[in-house]
């Protein structure tokens, strides 16, 4: 019976792959972004900064600090100098208009970073962090030259300066 079982699944699972492979659409490319993932793994995994490299790191000139999470998050708290662009709004020239040169350092940062406010850094499960996504996107655009906040900090702590609604300015 347990075999049975087994071998429906098998054969669910191969009639749905093939049913999904019938359906073209060349905007998609799951293989190139499986792709992406895999080659950014090492790479990005060397760029993870500690606070006290960040904060160094904003200091050097055509550094673009940017904020992927949405517009009223970025409103509430954000560190101070940050650009924000959504992450469901990246496109080849909304990207552009933000970081106009590919080979710019671009420093991020994201939800997974920061405790001490929920409402403008609400936790994300870890494997759909936003850093992960903003990452991989970056880097699916060209750009490079990318550096990640390493560390959790909590927000009443951490010596990056931040700006927004939540914090008076």
């Amino acid at each position: 019976m347990r075999f049975n079982n087994v071998l429906m699944c098998l054969l669910s699972l191969t009639a749905v792959s093939a049913y999904a492979q019938t359906i073209p659409n060349d905007q998609i490319d799951y293989a190139a972004f499986k792709q992406i993932v895999l080659d950014t793994e090492q790479y990005r995994e060397s760029r993870r900064l500690s606070e006290d490299d960040f904060i160094t790191a904003l200091k050097e000139p055509g550094v673009i600090l940017l904020d992927a999470r949405s517009g009223p998050a970025f409103a509430l708290r954000h560190i101070k100098g940050a650009k924000n662009l959504p992450f469901t709004d990246f496109t080849e020239q909304t990207l552009a208009e933000v970081v106009p040169d590919k080979n710019s350092r671009i420093l991020i940062y994201c939800n997974n970073n920061f405790v001490g406010s929920p409402r403008a850094f609400a936790t994300k499960a870890a494997p759909a962090s936003l850093n992960l996504s903003t990452y991989t996107s970056l880097r699916a655009y060209g750009y490079e030259n990318v550096y990640e906040l390493g560390p959790v900090l909590d927000v009443r702590t951490a010596k990056v300066v931040f700006e927004g609604a939540e914090v008076g300015s």
